[in-house]
């Protein structure tokens, strides 16, 4: 594989590059308009623009990008994740252009994209699973029937959904009718298919994932997990590797059905299988993420393996270099996603320019970014402006090295998600590991952030003053100190 063009933006696809440079494989980029001076369009060897800003006319024209795969004389397509990195019609119709798609095949993508089909697949394998409904509730009475028998509180959840759309907690039969037409909406707006499921509310749940990786000569592995509790809006806020809270039989366990989870699906490249770990430590597959996800980097860390030189590997045909007895745990990662988005405001999107920025640096500080100080966030894609990586020889040193970086990471033009990472890394719930997916909900409110950001207003205020006022008595005393020499000297001039 001498040529990749990479079918993402930003950092993803900054990232992806790095890898391919490394590997001595040229690099193409595809961008909208709204990027065409983003750093991963400068990064690639070539670069090619592709639509307008919207994703639906660019970054999501599957033809458009094969068509420039022709043109280039592109051996490889990386999809990075998002956009078309789970299509299974987009990675059918990359394999009939004859190029390689680097990922799982159109068969694994289709069976694991769909919550049901993804359950029936592994259910052989006899996988810890949450009570629930077999398949598709077909109608309210099946539904409310299935609800009572499952018991109270349930979860309704799309079949084909993702990112918390067309869920809803239900706790009472008497807000069933209503939460599931609501549900069934939900998953017809976002994914155009309505089907929907119900499941047991798992009360404090832990979200708990598992990395493989699969080869092409029937080989997979765990790279152990990942803890990525901390989420707003369903969607992950602060990652780390390893749980703070897995023994290391439990860990064994999700890891081996995790592989079995793969196997299921004859999975060839990188993939994430999701569990729930309730607060006895029990865990259920959720479902899996047939791609790189954005949280990879803090596997990396503790494993030293590179997650995209090994799917491109992969993709090449080659086995995995390392069988499961080589892996080893080193030390401990975090990662917070920051995001151009005001948490004293629910987490609103805060769209503008990144009048100041500065990247923190230093040892066990990693950034994965996609923009320089000037540039501004398009409003047409996710907030993300980076990760932020850092390792440490443990799990406290990984933190404090964490607050460190956030204070050196200097944002002005918009507000991020930093203060708010900031606050839960120092929060005694998230220090002592003892949080789960609802930390929002029982440890935060905008007020905290708000007064606190006073507080520190406040010191700093009171600081300077006081540097003022030990300043300005310098200065008298150094004006004062002036008056007596030139007094001194006035007297011995007469």
């Amino acid at each position: 594989m001498n040529k990749i063009l990479v079918a993402n933006r930003g950092e993803i696809a900054l990232r992806v590059m790095r890898s391919c440079r490394e590997m001595g494989i040229k690099t193409v980029a595809v961008y909208s308009e709204a990027d065409r001076n983003a750093p991963f369009v400068k990064y690639a060897d070539e670069a090619v623009c592709i639509g307008p800003p919207p994703s639906n006319q660019s970054y999501l024209c599957g033809d458009k990008i094969i068509d420039v795969c022709k043109q280039m004389g592109v051996d490889g397509i990386h999809p990075g994740y998002g956009f078309l990195s789970e299509n299974s019609a987009f990675a059918a119709s990359v394999a009939k252009a004859g190029i390689i798609f680097i990922g799982p095949s159109p068969e694994a993508m289709n069976m694991m994209g769909d919550k049901l089909s993804a359950k029936a697949a592994v259910k052989k394998y006899k996988i810890p699973m949450v009570p629930g409904s077999e398949g598709a509730i077909s109608s309210l009475e099946e539904g409310k029937k299935t609800a009572f028998e499952t018991g109270f509180p349930i979860l309704i959840k799309a079949s084909a959904g993702g990112g918390g759309k067309g869920m809803r907690i239900v706790e009472r039969i008497e807000d069933f009718e209503e939460e599931m037409k609501l549900a069934v909406s939900e998953a017809k707006s976002a994914f155009g298919d309505g089907s929907v499921f119900i499941e047991r509310y798992v009360a404090g749940p832990r979200h708990i994932e598992i990395q493989i990786l699969g080869d092409t000569h029937g080989n997979i592995v765990y790279l152990f997990e990942r803890e990525c509790s901390i989420q707003r809006r369903h969607q992950k806020v602060i990652e780390e590797a390893p749980s703070s809270v897995l023994t290391p039989e439990i860990r064994k366990e999700m890891g081996e059905c995790a592989v079995n989870v793969g196997k299921a699906c004859n999975y060839v490249g990188a993939g994430t299988v999701e569990f729930l770990l309730d607060e006895n430590k029990k865990f259920y597959f959720l479902e899996m993420n047939t791609r790189l996800q954005v949280e990879h980097p803090v596997t990396e860390m503790i494993t030293g393996i590179d997650l995209v030189k090994e799917q491109i590997k992969v993709a090449r045909g080659e086995k995995l270099s390392f069988k499961q007895e080589d892996l080893k745990i080193h030390g401990h990662s975090v990662e917070v996603r920051v995001y151009a988005e005001d948490p004293t405001n629910n987490f609103l999107p805060d769209i503008g320019k990144l009048v100041t920025y500065q990247r923190p640096q230093g040892l066990g500080v990693r950034v994965d970014d996609g923009f320089d100080e000037g540039m501004d966030i398009p409003i047409y894609y996710d907030p993300m402006i980076s990760k932020l990586i850092s390792f440490g020889k443990d799990r406290e040193e990984a933190i404090s090295r964490m607050i460190r970086a956030i204070d050196d990471y200097k944002i002005v033009g918009v507000e991020t998600t930093l203060p708010f990472c900031k606050f839960v890394l120092k929060h005694k719930a998230f220090t002592s590991g003892n949080f789960d997916t609802h930390f929002i909900k029982y440890h935060y409110s905008p007020e905290m952030l708000l007064v606190e950001n006073e507080d520190e207003a406040e010191i700093a205020a009171l600081l300077a003053a006081k540097l003022m006022s030990v300043s300005k008595t310098k200065e008298t005393a150094h004006s004062e100190d002036h008056s007596e020499i030139s007094k001194w000297k006035s007297n011995r001039l007469k």
